[in-house]
């Protein structure tokens, strides 16, 4: 009996002193070896689900409409009718789905990268104003009346990004910048009317001047309109390979309806 003890105690002693030199069998790892860095170098992919606003300023949308309205004609040389500020602004939230692909590079905790980003969603806006204004010379009095429309509407839309991050144990905050590409419908109309009213002292008063009415129109089905991308996000590692992402992304398109959109997202993605 007394021999078993000591084989007992010698081959306790043993495995102590292996345990010793393997610091992931003590449990907690020491502050020496550091945090564990996950490898976030390759290929991925994922899908996500996404909520934003998006804000549409039409002031001013209307301007080479209404200029090619009244080209060549002495109300606008006169009175700058396209000038004049007409429309509003227009702010619409909405959700919608989509999915993500890119490739990492990775130098221990620096993580550098490119990802193509898309979201399939409805962004509606709209915007209608009317303006009447006179004018007055010794004779006559001008009156012209402006209305306009704009509408718009954006069903998808993504960015080209390049990502910076910085990987911390399980987790990876990043940074991103890129171009940014959306699919819209746009519809725009413009129409003018003058009247000119004799006010001057002859009697009887000449025979009356004519006045004119005129109106332009243009649809744009499945416009591409183009801009830019930034934002933040934070991937985390939830087992091998399987990632958790949220994100914020602000884009900016510029056409002849200026859009921004603020979207929050959460995702689910896989690394190869």
């Amino acid at each position: 009996m007394r021999k078993l003890l000591v084989a007992g105690m010698m081959l306790g002693a043993v495995q102590g002193a292996q345990a010793a030199d393997l610091p992931i069998l003590r449990g907690a790892v020491p502050d020496s070896y550091g945090p564990r860095v996950v490898n976030w170098e390759g290929f991925y992919v994922g899908g996500q689900a996404s909520y934003g606003t998006a804000d549409m300023n039409f002031v001013n949308s209307n301007r080479s409409l209404m200029k090619n309205l009244l080209n060549n004609t002495d109300i606008e040389s006169q009175y700058s009718v396209s000038q004049w500020p007409l429309l509003g602004k227009s702010s619409q939230s909405n959700s919608g789905v989509g999915g993500f692909a890119g490739y990492n590079m990775q130098w221990e905790d620096t993580i550098l990268g490119v990802e193509l980003n898309y979201v399939h969603g409805k962004f509606n806006g709209q915007s209608g104003d009317w303006q009447s204004r006179y004018y007055e010379s010794s004779d006559y009095r001008t009156t012209v009346t402006v209305g306009q429309t704009a509408a718009m509407q954006i069903s998808d839309y993504g960015s080209f990004r390049a990502r910076a991050g910085y990987a911390a144990g399980s987790l990876l905050p990043y940074m991103f910048g890129g171009v940014a590409l959306g699919q819209a419908d746009i519809q725009r109309s413009a129409g003018v009317n003058v009247d000119y009213t004799y006010i001057g002292s002859n009697n009887p008063p000449p025979p009356a001047r004519p006045g004119f009415s005129d109106s332009r129109s243009a649809d744009l089905k499945s416009h591409f309109v183009f801009g830019y991308s930034a934002g933040l996000g934070i991937d985390m590692m939830l087992v091998q390979n399987l990632f958790l992402r949220a994100e914020w992304e602000y884009l900016r398109f510029t056409s002849p309806v200026d859009v921004s959109i603020n979207t929050v997202r959460a995702g689910l993605g896989y690394k190869f």
